[in-house]
């Protein structure tokens, strides 16, 4: 197996406990609409407006909570709003811009002091697909979309294995259109 399956990921928040409980009050629980590919993961009922020097946009929340708040946007968007967001794994948000978040619905606002990326594209494998594509955690690799109008490969993807995953690559946005990567996409990964 060579080939993984290619999924976009839209501009979204992970949010901590006390975030959640400053936007929609004390010991709110987020509503999941809808579960994610990745397991335990889910999009929430929940939209948030999320605030920079220039503008806002509307981003989904995804749950459950995090131990860190961060909100994930494309670069377009992140520009859109006057936002300097570095390109960074999950997680790694040390040294990044923050910016506001706003629950539409009550008006409630949190500062996050940082925060804000725009997620380094990567692959989320099992450690049993791992091993038959032959790669290991945090390798860098390329992977070949191949389709009538953009063909496309994507250098500098990360591979992330843990036995919590569901093996599929995420772009964002910006890849997404720029690959032509709608509906059900494959690319295939070279070393």
């Amino acid at each position: 197996m060579k080939e993984v399956l290619v999924e976009t990921s839209a501009r979204h928040i992970h949010l901590t406990q006390e975030a959640v409980d400053a936007l929609f009050g004390k010991g709110y629980a987020l509503t999941n609409k809808k579960d994610l590919s990745q397991p335990g993961q889910f999009a929430c009922a929940e939209k948030l407006e999320v605030v920079g020097p220039k503008g806002k946009l509307k981003a989904s929340i995804l749950g459950p909570t995090r131990p860190a708040d961060q909100v994930e946007l494309s670069l377009t968007d992140a520009r859109s709003i006057g936002v300097s967001a570095p390109i960074r794994e999950s997680g790694s948000i040390e040294g990044t811009p923050g910016c506001k978040l706003v629950n539409p619905e009550n008006g409630a606002e949190y500062e996050i002091k940082s925060g804000v990326i725009a997620a380094k594209r990567h692959i989320h494998l099992t450690p049993a697909d791992a091993e038959e594509i032959g790669v290991k955690d945090k390798q860098i690799v390329s992977v070949k979309i191949t389709n009538a109008d953009r063909s496309t490969i994507f250098g500098d993807v990360v591979c992330r294995v843990s036995d919590k995953f569901a093996t599929a690559m995420h772009i964002d946005t910006d890849e997404a259109n720029a690959s032509c990567a709608f509906g059900e996409v494959y690319g295939v990964v070279i070393k």
